[in-house]
């Protein structure tokens, strides 16, 4: 819908508008003629080309496959832990550093998305996750043909920075297509394919480790990733508003001759300065939210705490039960087990408190009431990490070990879900930058956890090891679902505008 106004010059004007105000009738002066300014709308709630309103088909095809880039990103993070013995070997390199290229990956998770996201608010989403979805490609291919150890951290690093487009463009493309009452079940789906790839990427990496060398594995995840891509190009719309509605004016402008805006000045600006205010945001975001920053602190030991796990918990099976590479890796299923039902069980959970505080205030709705599923979440963490810990001290039966760590992918989901959540109703105009400015720190933690897993359980073993983890997630962990609920309201008040 476009309305049309004599003389609309400022933001000022926009909101007069919005407002229904009468606008003083100034001339623009365009080529010595009167021109008119126009405001660029959706036509109407139920306009087709509102990504909001796309059918229940095309929402899914987006929501899955932007969750198999996901699979693709996190499964490489962990699917070298089964071939790091060999990879030393291999290249004669120390086994730390062989341990360093599997962090590495999830190191550039942090400085990624704090690129890609501003971008993708920028020149849309689709772009964004296509060209940095090549880029991922690329470097993954080259990963394989490594003969030094240099050679491969740099292309696992480069390779980080562009699967890292998953963290920068995920959970605002779901915010860009899915209204609030339909977001539990979306994101069941698009939290729940990614977590499985660091479970799944070791039983994979085992096994091409084992049949035909560890290289493959690079290969493997380049010809995945270049389906996805070919996919996604047919596929895979724009579904930033703020973008569509900016082409929309444009191609209106160059079509009748007068100038045609959106509500959304930022687009009106030049490109330098758009780029300029958006690579700036999520470290303003960082730097002056308040909610941020909490939800940032706690998602980082969540993160942090499931690397830990994750990359030693192939050599618990190896090193204390005497299981080959490939056997260990299957164990993985057991984090499968707790993502399935925590992200299927979650999913309802959310929709339906989501519901409840709604009807209960009459319509009005807040960001905490995505937070009450963090409280399960949070307890089954450490809970799990008692659990597999101190069975597998004792050397218990594989199934009870196994139970141990269902119950902690379990809480990992719920929580990560309902952080995610939060942090989209919170800040839905830049959930980009919003989202990338709450998992920088969760990418270093998850870069630097796993370095000192090997040295805490040489030192204090499976039982104390875990035990220490768990006791400091517990003093961090279980007051942040309480300050969210009571205080997030004034939390987000104390942060400055978001420009």
């Amino acid at each position: 819908m476009a309305h049309q106004c004599q003389g609309l010059t400022s933001t000022n004007d926009i909101l007069m508008i919005e407002k229904g105000c009468e606008l003083p009738q100034i001339a623009i002066e365009n080529n010595n003629k009167a021109s008119d300014t126009i405001l660029v709308t959706w036509n109407g709630e139920d306009d087709p080309s509102n990504p909001l309103n796309f059918s229940l088909y095309r929402k899914w095809t987006i929501t899955v496959l932007i969750s198999f880039g996901g699979l693709v990103c996190l499964m490489s993070s962990t699917m070298l832990a089964p071939a790091l013995v060999d990879i030393a070997h291999d290249l004669d390199i120390p086994q730390a550093s062989a341990n360093m290229t599997l962090s590495i990956f999830v190191l550039a998770f942090a400085f990624g998305p704090m690129i890609l996201a501003p971008m993708a608010e920028v020149f849309g989403r689709r772009n964004v996750w296509l060209a940095s979805s090549l880029w991922y490609a690329a470097f993954k291919m080259l990963g394989g043909f490594s003969h030094n150890n240099g050679l491969l951290l740099a292309s696992r690093l480069l390779a980080g920075l562009g699967s890292s487009v998953e963290f920068a463009t995920s959970q605002p493309v779901l915010g860009d297509c899915w209204r609030a009452d339909q977001r539990g079940q979306s994101f069941a789906i698009a939290t729940f394919i990614p977590l499985l790839g660091p479970a799944i990427g070791p039983i994979v990496g085992g096994l091409i480790t084992k049949s035909v060398g560890w290289r493959w594995i690079f290969w493997v995840l380049s010809i995945f990733d270049a389906l996805l891509i070919i996919f996604a190009y047919f596929l895979f719309p724009e579904t930033y508003g703020q973008v569509l509605l900016a082409r929309k004016a444009a191609q209106l402008t160059q079509q009748t001759g007068n100038r045609h805006i959106t509500e959304y000045t930022t687009h009106s600006q030049p490109l330098r300065l758009k780029l300029q205010n958006g690579f700036l945001r999520p470290g303003r975001l960082l730097l002056t939210q308040p909610v941020v920053q909490l939800v940032g602190l706690f998602m980082a030991f969540n993160y942090g705490t499931l690397f830990f796990v994750l990359s030693s918990y192939a050599t618990l099976w190896t090193a204390n039960y005497d299981e080959s590479v490939a056997t260990s890796g299957l164990h993985y299923t057991a984090f499968v087990v707790g993502y399935t039902l925590a992200a299927q069980g979650g999913a309802r959970l959310t929709d339906r408190l989501w519901q409840h505080f709604k009807a209960r205030s009459d319509g009005q709705i807040t960001p905490e009431y995505r937070v009450p599923p963090m409280l399960p979440g949070t307890l089954l963490i450490p809970v799990g990490l008692l659990w597999y810990c101190w069975a597998a001290q004792v050397h218990a039966h594989w199934p009870i070990v196994d139970a141990g760590a269902a119950v902690f992918g379990c809480g990992i989901i719920l929580s990560t879900q309902a952080m995610q959540q939060y942090i989209m109703e919170s800040y839905k105009e830049y959930v980009a930058s919003a989202a990338a400015a709450s998992q920088f720190l969760r990418s270093i933690f998850g870069f630097c956890f796993p370095l000192f897993a090997p040295a805490l359980y040489t030192r204090l073993g499976y039982g104390l090891g875990n035990t220490t983890i768990a006791t400091v997630f517990m003093v961090l962990g279980i007051p942040a679902p309480f300050v969210l609920w009571f205080y997030g309201a004034q939390l987000r008040a104390k942060g400055r505008a978001v420009i």
